[in-house]
């Protein structure tokens, strides 16, 4: 079986997903031609040598419809013989992007891949699709399928976290989030003009470093409400040890919204020679798992565990982890479950602070990785994800 590597990780900035957001101004189509205008010009890439495109993409309609990988491709001229494939696995989707890419690699399926993820929520908001496991609220019940919000505070309440705990979380990412932008660190954002404004946007726009913990601790229950519509009654149900959910969660120690693209270039040895450059990354392994759909985004730390387990690796071989901030408490899972040091884990800070663009999230924190590893000149390190419904998927990664 063939290696897979990484040859190039670009992204763009988060843009607040809002109109006024530095990206909003785009679709998501002239996004994507940016980025890929970027990783051909920047590793003298000929288009006609990428077999596939795979992106993940969360809410696929409208702008994001219609196979947007492929659409994207075509609206970017790129030669007709590259095909594309869009994938959804909820918020994990641009890392199981990369994880599709690498398996056509290894399998012989292609020398070189594009993967990667698409999400613009100032333009396509979250649930507008209106699938109906999120829309109809009774569908919901009978299928266990909860908001990611209430899922959040169901683990809060299984494992005794405070609301104390998670304002703390939130506010070290901003800190965390805060010092990596202003030391520039991230290096894999490319800059993309916004063709109305003229502003060219390359830093992430939501990052609050100013927010303090009186203010974190001021905001008001998120999914409050949708408990008393019965899903606290549910998970109760379930939950005989538990009397009461807590509802810690608000929208300060949430995942912010964010619009933002990433691409990932993958490819086997071949590839090398003819990019004449060496891969940054070699793809060791990866893990996909699901929980209880019940805590719907517990699946990043089941997904870390269970790749440990697998390659038999101990928590003290692993240089960074990036784990996904699928709400607070899951960061404190991760630690209590995990027993990972405060220094290795999400040292840049993560998707509370930065934002969440759902489909690209997961391919945004593999260049994130990257960055960091490169910078401290350290070796190994794992992205995991959390989607919907407990699933969860986890990389490993060497830089090469």
């Amino acid at each position: 079986m063939q290696q897979a590597y990484i040859y190039d990780a670009i992204r763009t900035a988060r843009g607040r997903a809002k109109a006024e957001g530095g990206l909003a101004d785009l679709s998501p189509l002239e996004l994507l031609k940016n980025l890929y205008d970027h990783i051909a010009i920047r590793n003298h890439l000929d288009p006609q040598w990428i077999e596939d495109v795979v992106l993940g993409c969360v809410t696929q309609m409208g702008e994001q419809g219609g196979n947007i990988a492929k659409a994207s491709l075509m609206y970017s001229h790129w030669p007709d013989s590259v095909p594309g494939i869009t994938v959804n696995r909820f918020c994990s989707s641009g890392l199981d992007a990369i994880n599709l890419a690498a398996m056509k690699v290894m399998t012989g399926q292609g020398t070189a891949i594009l993967a990667g993820g698409i999400e613009m929520m100032s333009r396509i908001p979250m649930l507008s699709d209106k699938a109906i496991l999120f829309a109809d609220h009774a569908v919901a019940l009978q299928s266990r399928m909860l908001l990611m919000g209430s899922g959040a505070d169901l683990i809060a309440s299984n494992y005794g976290i405070s609301r104390q705990q998670v304002d703390q979380i939130a506010y070290d990412s901003q800190q965390r989030a805060a010092r990596a932008r202003r030391e520039g660190y991230f290096t894999s954002i490319v800059p993309i003009t916004n063709p109305v404004s003229g502003k060219v946007v390359d830093r992430d726009e939501c990052i609050r470093e100013h927010i303090t913990l009186q203010q974190l601790a001021d905001l008001p229950p998120a999914f409050a409400d949708l408990g008393a519509m019965g899903v606290d009654e549910l998970q109760l149900s379930e939950q005989p040890q538990l009397d009461h959910i807590e509802h810690v969660h608000t929208a300060g120690n949430s995942p912010a919204m964010a619009d933002a693209a990433a691409l990932v270039l993958i490819g086997d040895t071949d590839l090398e020679q003819r990019l004449g450059k060496p891969p940054v990354a070699r793809i060791r392994a990866v893990a996909t798992t699901c929980e209880d759909p019940l805590q719907v985004v517990s699946g990043c730390s089941a997904a870390t565990r269970k790749l440990l387990t697998e390659q038999r690796l101990e928590v003290a071989d692993i240089d960074l982890f990036e784990l996904h901030e699928a709400f607070a408490a899951t960061s404190i899972l991760c630690q209590q479950q995990l027993q990972i040091d405060a220094d290795k884990l999400n040292v840049n800070g993560g998707v509370i602070a930065m934002g969440h663009p759902m489909g690209a999230t997961g391919a945004i924190m593999m260049g994130t990785l990257i960055d960091e590893l490169k910078r401290r000149e350290l070796q190994t390190g794992i992205v995991a994800t959390s989607g919907a419904a407990g699933t969860g998927t986890a990389m490993l990664i060497s830089l090469c």
